[in-house]
C-alpha cells in the first residue's frame, strides 16, 4: 500500500478493506462503484495473490468495477452465469438510520440496484459524512431514463414535487450518458418522507429505468471516520 500519510485516503482505505475481508473463498462478489470500493477491489486482488483468498468471482456492476478488477486480478463472471450471489460491496451517497440509500453519484445506481438486490448479504461501506437523518438532505436523487422520455419524466417528476435538472458531463460537452446508454436526471425533493413509497412512484413513470432509492437492500454499513487524526471503522447493522 502506498505510505500516503492523507487521513481521508488512509480511512477509505481501512473502510474497502474491512469489506475485503469479510469475503470467503469461494463466494461470488459483487463489485459496486465508486472511490472507496474501488480499494475493496484491491484489497480482494491481494488476498487472492496472496493466496488468502481463492476462487472467487466478481460481478461488475460498471465499466470502472470491471476495469479495476480486471487490474487487480479479479476473475469476473456475469448474471447469466450464476445462479446467487454471496456477498456484494458498494458505497453510497447518503445512508438514512434505517440502512435505506441514495445512491447514483457514479450513474451506475441501475445496474448497482440489480446485483446488490441479488447478494445474499450487501455490505455499504461508506465515510461519516453520508450519515444523514433523512434521504434527500444532501444529496439530488438520480433518476436513469430513456433518452426520449427524458421531457415528458420531467414534467412527470415535476408534478410529484421533484425540481429535474439534466446531469451535464465534466470534461465531456453535453449530457452524462449511461453504460446502457441512458441519460440521468438528478431531482431536488424538499423532504423524501417515504423512500419506499417514492422509489415504487417513479419507477412506475414511463421511460425511467431505474432510480437511485435503495430501500431495505443494505444488510451491513461500515462506516469510517477520523477521531484524533487516525481512521476508525464502525459498523451499522
Amino acid at each position: 500500500m502506498s505510505s500516503e500519510q492523507d487521513p481521508v485516503k488512509l480511512m477509505k482505505q481501512q473502510v474497502g478493506k474491512a469489506a475485503a475481508d469479510r469475503v470467503q473463498s469461494g463466494s461470488i462478489v459483487g463489485l459496486g462503484t465508486g472511490s472507496t470500493t474501488a480499494y475493496a477491489i484491491q484489497f480482494l486482488g491481494e488476498r487472492l495473490k496472496s493466496g488468502d483468498l481463492k476462487d472467487i468471482k466478481g460481478v461488475p456492476t460498471s465499466f470502472q468495477a470491471s476495469v479495476l478488477a480486471k487490474e487487480y486480478g479479479v476473475p469476473l463472471t456475469s448474471l447469466d452465469e450464476i445462479d446467487h450471489m454471496d456477498v456484494a460491496i458498494d458505497g453510497a451517497d447518503e445512508v438514512d438510520p434505517n440502512k435505506n440509500l441514495i445512491k447514483g453519484g457514479g450513474a451506475a445506481h441501475t445496474r448497482e440496484k440489480i446485483v446488490d438486490s441479488l447478494a445474499d448479504q450487501f455490505i455499504v461501506v461508506v465515510d461519516g459524512s453520508k450519515l444523514v437523518d433523512r434521504l434527500g438532505s444532501t444529496f439530488l436523487l438520480p433518476v436513469e431514463v430513456l433518452p426520449m422520455a427524458m421531457t415528458p419524466v420531467m414534467r412527470a417528476i415535476e408534478k410529484l414535487g421533484g425540481q429535474p435538472t439534466l446531469r451535464m458531463g465534466v470534461k465531456k460537452a453535453g449530457p452524462v450518458i449511461t453504460d446502457q446508454g441512458n441519460m440521468v436526471i438528478d431531482v431536488k425533493f424538499d423532504a423524501i418522507d417515504n423512500p419506499a413509497e417514492l422509489e415504487k412512484t417513479i419507477n412506475n413513470i414511463p421511460g425511467v429505468l431505474e432510480n437511485g432509492l435503495f430501500v431495505g437492500v443494505a444488510d451491513l454499513i461500515l462506516v469510517g471516520e477520523i477521531e484524533d487524526g487516525k481512521p476508525v471503522i464502525r459498523e451499522i447493522s
